[in-house]
């Protein structure tokens, strides 16, 4: 695999990984109660990883 089929597969996987997250932090806002809450938790801790992924390159 060469490097541009790298950067478009982890473009693809980290936009995925993006919806995802935005999606459980509506779905928790929702749901009122711990459940809800935990999701919103989950949806909030993958944009934060995928921050840090993303400054990772930076350090």
């Amino acid at each position: 695999m060469n490097e541009r089929t790298k950067k478009i597969i982890t473009a693809i996987v980290v936009i995925v990984i993006f919806v995802v997250c935005i999606g459980l932090i509506i779905v928790g806002q929702r749901n009122i109660g711990p459940k809800g809450l935990l999701t919103e938790i989950v949806g909030l801790a993958g944009l934060v990883g995928l921050l840090a992924f993303y400054n990772s390159k930076y350090k």
